[in-house]
């Protein structure tokens, strides 16, 4: 009468990629963790986190392990290779002991991050038809035993 699905047509359905994910405070997990939507950590984590979007670690979270996504903002603390393709913030209150490699980094006076930084920033070049094309990426690196 209404045109509802049945519970087995819900069940068949795939979530959103635009979902988000939390672990909460008070929570630890060993393992690594794949997620297509937004990822909030305000835990430990012992393991690895794989996203496609946007990597959030809060002021109490802890990650022993590597973390590649979109973006990444780090409040808390993270031991191990942070990978963005866009913008990583290192919040005042984190403490960030790893290499970084990002397009664009933003670093609050009082973090603490030691380390090396990789930035890798995509050439653009014009093809025949003069569409505008990433075509390689030219990698700056810096060194910075501290920065608090």
């Amino acid at each position: 009468m209404f045109n509802a699905k049945s519970k087995s047509d819900a069940l068949g359905e795939t979530p959103a990629s635009s979902s988000a994910s939390l672990i909460g405070a008070g929570t630890s997990l060993k393992g690594d963790i794949t997620s297509n939507g937004d990822l909030r950590i305000d835990g430990t984590l012992v393991g690895n986190i794989h996203c496609t979007a946007k990597v959030v670690i809060g002021a109490n979270g802890v990650v022993e392990g590597d973390i590649s996504g979109q973006q990444a903002d780090i409040m808390g603390k993270v031991s191990g290779t942070i990978k963005v393709k866009d913008l990583l913030q290192l919040k005042s209150s984190c403490a960030v002991s790893g290499n970084l490699h990002a397009a664009k980094l933003q670093i609050e006076p009082s973090a603490s991050f030691n380390g090396q930084c990789h930035m890798t920033e995509a050439e653009v070049t014009r093809t025949s038809n003069g569409k505008v094309q990433a075509e390689s990426k030219k990698e700056i690196i810096s060194s910075s035993p501290a920065i608090a």
